[in-house]
């Protein structure tokens, strides 16, 4: 008699993990971490628990506002996903989601976390969160990666808003400080992305998309990580030059600064698969830190 429970059960388990795994949920987290420390660095000194308050549920918003944009990707792209290695598992790539439970699934999500952002943070942070899902969902997904090989770049816009919307969740505003983290992403992501590109340019080519490795080239391709790296490099020092970090996050962002650029500067030099992958792996590890010193450096500050 208990079979077809635990069957059921079992069957049910699945399908939540299924709907989990279209929110693309390490790049959501990445997000939200960024979100974070943008309602961190908005607030001067210790937060009061008001402010603890507003920011767990601007988090949760823009979670569910950027896993609906993410479960969308999945469903415009579910043809794209099952020609890559890459992405073949997604749920909606294998067929396991049909394209009416993704879209449902998206909608529901934007319009929670729509609301949630509208009634309990501010509406401000609802239309900037709407406008990023728009942006990445809609402009990117739909219109730029299958037409440009500078989608990327032109898309990576809407990656790089996590920290305005934090700073507007707390504040009600953007501010020059907001606009600086934004920078720092919005260079960051092209050598991040092309990184990966490099190692994955057979995938991309299979898929027909125009991704620069497959329109312009290896080498060009290589070229243009390193001369990104040396502009973001400049960007990481904004935040003590502005004023809104101290010699803690300067030491920091030199630190990985020219660790990026010697993995871009080694890749430029002579490329290999390998070293393409290191690069991409460093190129998270120089975001986090980054933004990590900068959380730290706020309250030392």
């Amino acid at each position: 008699m208990s079979t077809p429970i635990s069957v059921q059960q079992g069957s049910t388990a699945n399908v939540l993990r299924q709907f989990y795994a279209l929110t693309k949920p390490r790049v959501v987290q990445l997000i939200v971490f960024c979100a974070l420390i943008g309602m961190v660095l908005a607030v001067p000194g210790l937060p009061s628990w008001a402010d603890v308050q507003r920011a767990v549920l601007a988090c949760i918003g823009i979670w569910l506002v950027a896993g609906a944009a993410a479960a969308f990707n999945c469903l415009v792209e579910k043809g794209i996903d099952a020609k890559m290695k890459r992405t073949a598992w997604r749920p909606t790539a294998r067929g396991e989601l049909s394209d009416l439970q993704a879209l449902l699934f998206s909608a529901l999500l934007c319009a929670i976390g729509s609301a949630l952002l509208w009634f309990t943070v501010n509406p401000l942070t609802m239309w900037l969160t709407f406008a990023t899902f728009v942006g990445y969902a809609v402009i990117y997904t739909v219109i730029l990666k299958p037409l440009t090989p500078q989608n990327i770049v032109i898309g990576g816009a809407s990656g790089a808003m996590p920290p305005v919307l934090g700073w507007a969740a707390m504040t009600g505003d953007v501010g020059p400080e907001a606009l600086i983290l934004f920078l720092i992403i919005f260079l960051w992501t092209p050598p991040h992305f092309w990184a990966l590109a490099l190692y994955r340019v057979e995938d991309y080519r299979k898929a027909g998309l125009p991704m620069l490795p497959v329109t312009h080239g290896n080498e060009f391709t290589r070229l243009q990580v390193l001369l990104y790296t040396f502009i973001l490099f400049a960007a990481c020092l904004m935040p003590f030059i502005y004023g809104m970090s101290g010699w803690l996050y300067l030491a920091v962002a030199v630190a990985v600064s020219v660790g990026f650029t010697g993995y871009a500067f080694a890749l430029w030099r002579s490329y290999s698969d390998t070293l393409a992958r290191k690069t991409f792996r460093f190129s998270l590890i120089h975001l986090s830190v980054l933004f990590l010193a900068l959380l730290v450096d706020h309250y030392l500050h």
